[in-house]
């Protein structure tokens, strides 16, 4: 059975205007009031962490940014630092989503910088792994997995690792309406805990949490986190309205 905590988090992505985002805010804070079992972190857009923060501040509700630089501050226009998120009020990073490597061009060694940058300034990462359609249709998927983890958490000592969430999403499953089964995503999260456990240790493999991510919805989401290696789920077009995004915690929370 399973003694980590879940943690369920909303990736907004380039969605939500400040205000919008406020009115999201207020909504998940005043519904998700009685959930204590379940670590819940929602990451808006750069421009609505600090109104979002003035709302949350006071709720079981924590915030996260969406991506960092991995410098602490210089020339470099568009970016944002990890001292400026944890000065936003967020105490998250998304890090590595299929979308910074596919459409931005993310490479390994630059995502492995920025998880070294997080941990540093502690903000815990939600470090994102995951292969494409071509790569699961020629049997590459743990192989994928296996690089991604290896080079993007190259010389993280145990003694910051132990905050780490690593988040599966599988490419073809995002934003696509298709969903890996239980069955496929339990089987990538053992994997993943497998080598998570080589890279530190087999207590710490199975002290961090794994979420799944890939169109998680209140329909799958309870049977996804009744799997034994499936610690959570990071959501993202269902956390944009607050009534779905509730109804997937307290599913979660109730499995």
């Amino acid at each position: 059975m399973k003694k980590r905590k879940l943690i369920i988090g909303g990736n907004w992505k380039m969605y939500k205007t400040p205000s919008e985002a406020i009115h999201v805010a207020k909504a998940l804070k005043v519904k998700l009031i009685n959930v204590a079992n379940v670590d819940v972190v929602i990451c808006p857009p750069f421009p609505a962490l600090v109104p979002v923060n003035e709302i949350l501040k006071e709720s079981n509700i924590k915030i996260g940014g969406q991506n960092l630089y991995w410098q602490d501050e210089g020339a470099f226009t568009g970016e944002v630092s990890a001292k400026m998120l944890l000065d936003a009020g967020c105490q998250y990073v998304v890090i590595g989503h299929s979308e910074r490597r596919h459409v931005f061009g993310e490479k390994n060694n630059e995502i492995n910088q920025k998880v070294k940058k997080a941990l540093e300034n502690g903000l815990i990462p939600m470090f994102c792994v995951g292969e494409t359609l071509e790569e699961r249709q020629n049997g590459l998927t743990e192989k994928v997995v296996e690089e991604q983890i290896r080079e993007g958490l190259s010389g993280i000592e145990i003694k910051d690792a132990s905050d780490l969430v690593v988040a599966y999403e599988p490419v073809w499953a995002i934003g696509t309406g298709e969903t890996a089964t239980p069955d496929q995503a339990e089987e990538v999260h053992r994997y993943i805990r497998e080598l998570l456990s080589g890279l530190f240790s087999l207590s710490l493999g199975n002290q961090i949490r794994i979420q799944y991510g890939g169109s998680v919805k209140p329909s799958n989401a309870a049977e996804l986190m009744s799997r034994e290696n499936i610690d959570g789920a990071l959501v993202g077009g269902a956390s944009l309205d607050a009534d779905s995004f509730t109804e997937i915690i307290k599913l979660s929370a109730s499995v």
